[in-house]
């Protein structure tokens, strides 16, 4: 059994299931408090801004070269 945290936040939970054929089965559970649902939020968006600023800088290498 899973050792259980006390806190004072809410949790959100899902679940996921998939059947792949006959015999084979996925089954995803997730909890999450709100403060790590905000972190998770910031580093994906961290992620996505230094990939948008990455794409631009290879951009105008490429126009300079040509």
């Amino acid at each position: 059994m899973a050792p259980q945290i006390i806190t004072d936040q809410p949790r959100h939970e899902a679940r996921i299931g998939a059947a792949i054929g006959r015999h084979t089965r996925l089954i995803a559970d997730v909890r999450i408090s709100s403060s790590g649902l905000l972190a998770i939020g910031g580093m994906v968006s961290m992620i996505l801004l230094s990939t948008a600023v990455l794409v631009r800088v290879a951009g105008s290498i490429r126009k300079r070269e040509e």
